[in-house]
């Protein structure tokens, strides 16, 4: 995909045929049709959409210069869409934004010069959800077999946001995954004797540990609190085999 310095996205809903794709289906082939001076898609009658397959369902993003530009074009792929073609835009999902405020297969742009592809926010929250349904589903199970399920959904979702170009976000969910690991400890240790004697197991001296265990904070305080940090590190949960996103991701770029 390319786009002007000062271009913004046209970002299209779902149709009931995919609408200016061609290639295989990957990402970094995908090539989207680029508006003629007028504001009506140049080569439309080459994708010959009739004989696409209706059973597809595709998101289109069209990149202009201008904001006037976006509306002109929005209006007239609508209109090129339902009264020609007679398929359904999804006019709820459908904007005139900048390329970093718009989603295209769960990725999304940075907002530099020269952009980045980023997995967008939508993504992420989504795949916050299947964590969050994980370990409610888990707290009555050990640690390795939390840390199994994980893996197998943490590995299915790098694998398809391999492209991504800025690193800083599989940092933070890799800190978030650790944290609430810790968490679900914490929950499952319940009582405070419990919590010292298994801190101190850990290397606590014995008054931090029962100043930890007592300090009437919640669970998800004292999973981001020193004292578990340094009871469970990094290299702990390296050592359980937990996935770690932005190591995975180094590995599936550097296998390309």
């Amino acid at each position: 995909m390319q786009c002007d310095e000062d271009c913004r996205t046209a970002g299209f809903g779902k149709t009931e045929r995919p609408v200016g794709w061609e290639g295989d289906g990957e990402l970094s082939r995908v090539k989207l049709v680029r508006h003629c001076e007028r504001g009506k898609p140049a080569g439309t009658d080459r994708l010959h959409l009739q004989a696409l397959s209706h059973s597809l369902t595709l998101d289109c993003n069209i990149y202009v210069r201008s904001s006037q530009a976006g509306e002109r074009v929005m209006a007239s792929i609508t209109e090129f869409l339902e009264k020609r073609l007679r398929l359904k835009v999804n006019l709820e999902k459908s904007a005139v934004a900048r390329p970093w405020k718009r989603k295209f297969l769960g990725y999304s742009m940075t907002w530099h010069q020269q952009p980045r592809l980023k997995v967008a926010g939508t993504s992420i929250q989504r795949l916050k959800a299947k964590v969050r349904t994980i370990f409610r589903e888990g707290r009555g199970r050990s640690l390795s077999q939390v840390t199994k399920d994980l893996n197998s959904l943490l590995r299915g979702w790098m694998q398809y946001f391999r492209l991504a170009e800025t690193k800083g976000i599989f940092e933070e969910l890799d800190g978030w995954l650790r944290r609430k690991l810790r968490c679900l400890l914490w929950r499952q240790w319940k009582r405070s004797f419990t919590r010292a004697r298994n801190l101190m197991k850990r290397g606590l001296d014995k008054l931090r540990a029962w100043k930890s265990a007592t300090n009437g904070h919640g669970a998800w305080w004292n999973a981001g609190a020193s004292h578990m940090n340094e009871a469970f590190p990094k290299s702990y949960f390296d050592r359980l085999g937990l996935v770690s996103l932005l190591d995975l991701l180094r590995q599936l770029q550097f296998s390309k």
